[in-house]
């Protein structure tokens, strides 16, 4: 059978074996094919045959097990149903299904009455209870009750966690009256002393903490002891105005809030260290804040001198969180709890935090009020057209730059030398801040300008040399300030995540500043319709205001950026942009297909015009130390070399009055290779020009050998 094996290849069938794939099939071919494949088609038919009478044993075993199979299959199915058939005329299996039912169901309630049973019995306990703590209640047995209460909460599983306030009133039937001390007590045994005081530290916060550290205020404190019996039934701690004007010092809060304390350390907490320790838990965080804010904030200097002044309160703060350890209001050994004393002994800090958030304002009201519709007032005013090559001429604006020998525009300089006088604490916190100031430029200026850095603008320039004077700045921070830096921060203090930051700002900027002239560029070329046709007077006139909008395009941009941009910066981005325009310009032309004697000329007329007009540009791209004293215009070698596809241009316009054989001169000489032509190009170029001849066939046979031969 390997007849059937694999594909048949038609071009064996053929008398000839060479028929390529693509080529037609004659009649005759098609007549022989066909007799062939039918006599193929007999021979295949003859072998099945064959195969099949040769295996006829084998194919009879198949069919009689196929038989068989089918045979046991029906006989199955027959049993099958009869089953079934057994099945369905008895209605044993609906009581079974019934019977399973009833059970299931039985079982399961009887489940839930156990449940229901465990319950009320938990119930039943729990209320028990409660009426014992009732009955401990109106006996005045507080402490019982708060024991028995504390241990049915832990039946109960109730966590802190999931505790709501209840408020309510108690009557006592059995006792008249209850002491403070007791109800403090049984609220520390109920684990519930933290909720009792609360509200107590809560008003002793607002009605007396609050005034005392006040530095405005003009009052002072008195005890009142009120005795009805041999036990200290009453006391009252009064805020009574002072009858002069006089304030007190600063420096005596800590006495008035040591007075503070020692009254509810005696009345209300009764000397108890425990109960001493929650009041101080709940009320020091706050009362520490309001003597940092109203007090310890204040007393920050304005003037690094003026720090050691501060010595005095730092040991009045020292004195009085060392009583407030003796009386067991904060912590002895927890530093957290010595907030004030932090904070005086980081003072310095806090000046240099104060002197931050300074710098910081500073920086962000200066770039909120950089004014953008006034760009020329950051542009260097010179006398006239040819000032950079006037020495000696200099704006007061003009930034150096590091690692650059050049000068640019920017929007703000100044210097920070005085900075690097500072501690070492706070000379740390300017760092921080010069970081966020410079952080601040990114996140402002570029969502502010936002609109004029989507145009060929003043602004864009500016913004572009902003941040290149930032990248080089803070790159060279480090090796121009490293002798006044502090020790501590020489190796902590780097810019040079940021520096690469703002240096590729910078590019984005220059690039899509480019990208947006050519595109500009692009549309204005577009409107001269590939220059065909020139010689009529309409399509060159068209052409021409094309070639003058081009012209009017890079004049504006030289007006905005010759003045902005650094001299390497103007060159290049000018010299890409002078390329781009010009090399579409060739192409458009050499795309052409076919050209009039006149139109040839026209065209030549419009690239000696476009070369004419953009001489002032291409005067601009000459650096002054590129050109020599005694030229006044742009050197040709040069801006070749700066603008490859002007010196194309250049070549396109001679060869458009060349004759056949001086252009094939050209050409075999290299010159137009070195200019920038490809064969294709050179070919269609005498195509268009010129017609067909036995020397044009010759001439561009020539070329073609030619660039074979430099290819191989």
């Amino acid at each position: 059978m390997d007849v059937l094996q694999g594909s048949i290849d038609v071009r064996e069938l053929l008398s000839t074996q060479d028929v390529e794939e693509s080529s037609p099939l004659s009649a005759p071919d098609l007549h022989l094919l066909i007799d062939r494949l039918q006599i193929r088609s007999l021979h295949i038919k003859q072998k099945v045959k064959d195969y099949i009478l040769s295996h006829q044993t084998e194919f009879s075993q198949i069919f009689s097990t196929c038989s068989d199979s089918i045979s046991n299959t029906e006989e199955i199915s027959t049993d099958l149903a009869n089953v079934v058939q057994l099945l369905s005329n008895n209605g044993i299996d609906i009581e079974i299904r019934d019977a399973s039912k009833e059970i299931c169901s039985v079982r399961r309630d009887l489940k839930e009455k156990k449940e229901l049973l465990s319950l009320a019995k938990i119930v039943v306990n729990l209320v028990e209870r409660l009426k014992v703590v009732k009955e401990n209640l109106k006996g005045g047995e507080l402490i019982n009750a708060a024991e028995s209460l504390r241990d049915l909460k832990k039946d109960l599983l109730i966590h802190d966690d999931d505790r709501r306030r209840v408020v309510f009133k108690l009557s006592i039937e059995k006792m008249k009256d209850v002491e403070l001390h007791m109800v403090l007590r049984a609220m520390e045994v109920a684990g519930v002393l933290d909720y009792g005081l609360a509200k107590v530290a809560d008003l002793t916060v607002k009605y007396i903490i609050i005034p005392t550290v006040n530095d405005e205020c003009n009052f002072h404190l008195v005890e009142e002891l009120l005795p009805t019996s041999e036990n200290m039934d009453e006391a009252i701690l009064s805020l009574v105005a002072s009858s002069s004007d006089f304030k007190d010092e600063s420096a005596n809060i800590y006495s008035r809030l040591i007075q503070v304390i020692n009254f509810i350390h005696k009345t209300v907490c009764f000397q108890n260290g425990r109960w001493m320790t929650c009041f101080g838990r709940l009320t020091w965080p706050r009362i520490s804040d309001l003597v940092i804010s109203e007090f310890l904030s204040k007393a920050v200097p304005d003037d690094a001198s003026k720090v050691t002044e501060l010595q005095k309160i730092i040991e009045l703060t020292t004195e009085f969180e060392a009583t407030l350890k003796d009386l067991m209001f904060i912590s002895a050994t927890d530093r957290k709890d010595e907030k004030l004393s932090s904070f005086v002994q980081n003072i310095e800090v806090h000046f240099a935090a104060r002197k931050k958030k300074e710098i910081l304002a500073n920086a962000r009201n200066s770039l909120l009020l950089f004014d953008s519709s006034n760009p020329s007032d950051y542009t260097i005013k010179l006398p006239s057209s040819k000032a950079r090559e006037v020495a000696g001429i200099i704006s007061e604006k003009p930034a150096s730059l590091l690692f650059l020998p050049e000068r640019c525009i920017i929007s703000k300089a100044g210097d920070f030398s005085d900075v690097c006088l500072s501690s070492a604490r706070v000379a740390m916190e300017f760092y921080h801040a010069a970081r966020d100031a410079l952080f601040l430029y990114e996140a402002i200026m570029l969502v502010k300008l936002e609109k004029q850095l989507d145009n060929v603008t003043q602004i864009a320039a500016l913004v572009h040399n902003d941040c290149l004077f930032l990248a080089l700045e803070v790159l060279g921070l480090a090796f121009e300030y490293r002798p006044d830096f502090p020790n501590c921060i020489k190796e902590q203090a780097v810019f040079v995540d940021i520096a690469a930051r703002f240096h590729q700002m910078a590019d984005d900027l220059l690039q899509k500043q480019i990208q947006l002239v050519c595109l500009n560029l692009e549309k204005a070329v577009d409107g001269a319709d590939g220059f065909q046709n020139t010689h009529q007077l309409q399509q060159f006139e068209s052409a021409k205001s094309s070639i003058d909008q081009v012209v009017f395009i890079l004049e504006k941009v030289r007006s905005i950026w010759e003045p902005l941009f650094l001299q390497s910066n103007y060159k290049s981005s000018m010299s890409s942009v002078l390329d781009f325009v010009l090399s579409i310009i060739t192409k458009d032309i050499l795309l052409l297909d076919d050209m009039a004697a006149e139109e040839t000329l026209q065209l030549q007329r419009l690239i000696y015009l476009t070369l004419e007009n953009l001489s002032s540009v291409f005067e601009s791209v000459i650096s002054v130390n590129e050109k020599e004293d005694s030229q006044d215009v742009a050197t040709p070698d040069l801006l070749d070399v700066l603008i490859p596809s002007l010196c194309k241009l250049r070549k396109l316009a001679d060869l458009l009055d060349m004759s056949l054989k001086t252009i094939i001169a050209s050409w075999e000489c290299g010159e137009l290779v070195s200019r920038g032509f490809t064969p294709s190009e050179v070919e269609n170029f005498i195509k268009a020009i010129f017609t067909d001849s036995p020397l044009r066939k010759e001439c561009l046979w020539k070329i073609e050998s030619v660039s074979l031969y430099r290819k191989n």
